[in-house]
């Protein structure tokens, strides 16, 4: 974020700033509460708007958590038009239940999953409807307070300096770097493959500020695309064939780089995060690739939710629609180590 850029935003950034501190005084002077439970919260967040990695890292907890606990996943199920605790099923619309818990339910279909924009009132409802369940991993919720985790994960993505970055609208910030002492973990996304070793050692100094704290330095491992649509689409593209770049994700600039690395990106088109796919969106993609013939669409995993349970997507972009998957891969440690101190933290009381 350059330090000059979105000037005229500062005093609704510092209108923002007094908000949000005014806010955690609050929750420190005991006038707003933090609810605790009877079974381990593990809360993924971060203090940043757009994507930082939260649902491939919830998607790790809960794969390697779910061996010996009953999980459960709380979300706020954002850009849903519901309001309220909703069941997330695999089959629900996007639209009724938000993109990413029903991607993760999509995965992890013997996963409860719930979506609640009071977060703590969810957990509730969760524990009562479901009393098998004796750890939920709730997603995006550091900032909430509401309810005070076991574990604070947080995650940041390298690509994006928290140090250099301003309170929103200025710039991405949404919470006070300062409340990064509450973290437990924090996971570093999107970090180049050969990372120097000063880099790492200046994030440890600017993130890591409580004996406790470690950190951990990722970058996604993508694999070979696959078909939105099974059965109807025709192979996948080859390396340096010309693809259309779909994305509507927080930060789609990591995607867009590995995209150009492996094809021949013939275009792009690039929605704001949580997007709402209409017709007009369809037509858009028809009408490019009816400009690129031999090109196919590939999108995020995320984006592949949306699309993949709609009827009206026109039967030639059915045809030639593909995601990436991806997931998080360790740069130094390995995921074992942190996913096993996770298990001995929800195990052991603190």
């Amino acid at each position: 974020v350059e330090s000059m850029g979105k000037w005229w935003l500062a005093p609704a950034a510092y209108l923002y700033k007094l908000g949000v501190t005014f806010r955690h005084r609050l929750f420190d002077w005991g006038v707003l509460r933090s609810e605790t439970f009877p079974v381990p919260v593990i809360c993924i967040g971060n203090i940043t708007v757009g994507g930082t990695g939260k649902t491939p890292m919830a998607e790790m907890v809960i794969g390697y958590m779910a061996r010996k606990h009953n999980v459960a996943l709380i979300s706020r199920g954002y850009g849903r038009r519901t309001r309220g605790y909703r069941e997330v099923s695999a089959g629900a619309h996007y639209r009724d239940v938000g993109d990413e818990p029903l991607q993760i339910k999509q995965k992890f279909p013997d996963t409860v999953v719930a979506v609640c924009e009071k977060r703590a009132e969810g957990i509730r409802r969760l524990l009562h409807d479901h009393p098998e369940i004796d750890l939920v991993v709730m997603d995006d919720g550091f900032q909430h307070r509401y309810v005070e985790p076991k574990v604070n994960i947080v995650m940041v993505d390298a690509t994006r300096s928290v140090q250099n970055d301003r309170m929103l609208p200025r710039g991405t910030l949404r919470d006070l770097p300062e409340m990064l002492h509450r973290a437990h973990y924090f996971v570093v996304t999107k970090c180049p493959e050969k990372m120097a070793p000063i880099d790492r050692r200046i994030l440890r100094k600017v993130l890591v500020s409580v004996a406790y704290q470690r950190i951990y330095f990722t970058r996604y491992e993508s694999f070979m695309p696959r078909a939105v649509f099974e059965g109807e689409a025709a192979p996948a593209p080859a390396h340096r064939q010309p693809v259309i770049a779909l994305s509507g994700i927080g930060n789609p600039r990591p995607f867009l780089a590995e995209l150009r690395e492996r094809y021949d990106v013939v275009a792009e088109m690039t929605l704001d995060d949580h997007h709402v796919y209409r017709v007009r969106d369809m037509r858009q993609l028809e009408a490019l690739l009816t400009r690129h013939p031999g090109a196919a669409i590939v999108t995020t995993e995320k984006d592949a939710v949306k699309l993949g349970g709609r009827d009206r997507v026109p039967r030639a972009v059915r045809e030639r629609l593909y995601y990436i998957p991806i997931n998080i891969s360790f740069i130094e440690d390995s995921a074992t180590d942190l996913l096993q101190k996770l298990e001995q933290d929800v195990t052991t009381g603190n």
